[in-house]
């Protein structure tokens, strides 16, 4: 599904050049859920802009669900990101003055699929994050929880590739967090790639495999025993 290999990435600051990964390979599995953690400044939120096709890689490659993405120019990128990745923002990203429904509609806008086609399946997706009597609110009347669950409905409603989560708990209350994090597994049991950044040792725990970075290296790659199930 994910396959980096050497991958380098470089900031150049007036005199100073600080490397934010340095030569990281990983492999990542359809079907995976995957926690990445480590400290601010470690180069897992470089490492998730990357596999994201948000930013773009200094050296290695990069092949998403078989494609070498590594030196697509941003046209190409951009259809990858809508085609193949489905993200989840901590902030939740979503438009204030438009419903539910709209929110979640929006891909498809920008992928070209027709009207009908478009209410289809964002009801579909919806329904899968428990939200269909919420439809035609706005972002303002809705809670955070559910704010992050209509992210979740419009992050999968492409059917993409893999869905990409950074910190989706962090602007949550505890019993929220609970329920995204019941959400994410119960889309992995149903065959979904999960790749999440926490800095929440609970969170990760409710992922199948955890990787850690330090100093833009990856210094941990393990499964996790004693899965937490939400």
């Amino acid at each position: 599904m994910i396959e980096v290999k050497d991958v380098l990435r470089r900031y150049t600051t007036g005199d100073i050049d600080l490397i934010a990964l340095n030569s990281v390979s990983l492999k990542i599995e359809k079907g995976e859920f995957i926690a990445i953690m480590g400290p601010s400044g470690s180069g897992k939120t470089t490492f998730m802009n990357l596999i994201g096709c948000l930013d773009r890689m200094d050296g290695g490659t990069y092949f998403l669900n078989g494609q070498d993405v590594s030196n697509l120019e941003d046209n190409q990128l951009a259809h990858i990101r809508n085609k193949e990745i489905g993200f989840v923002f901590q902030a939740f990203n979503l438009l204030p003055r438009i419903t539910v429904l709209k929110n979640v509609e929006l891909p498809m806008v920008y992928g070209g699929v027709p009207p009908k086609e478009r209410r289809e399946r964002a009801l579909s997706a919806l329904e899968k994050v428990g939200l269909t009597d919420r439809v035609n609110h706005r972002p303002n009347e809705i809670s955070g929880g559910q704010k992050q669950r209509v992210a979740i409905a419009r992050a999968i409603v492409n059917n993409p590739a893999v869905i990409m989560a950074d910190e989706p708990t962090g602007n949550l209350d505890t019993k929220s967090s609970i329920e995204i994090m019941k959400i994410f597994q119960k889309l992995n049991n149903e065959g979904a790639t999960v790749v999440m950044v926490t800095h929440e040792d609970t969170i990760a725990q409710s992922a199948k495999r955890v990787v850690k970075f330090l100093d833009g290296e990856i210094i941990d790659d393990h499964l996790v025993e004693g899965r937490k199930i939400f």
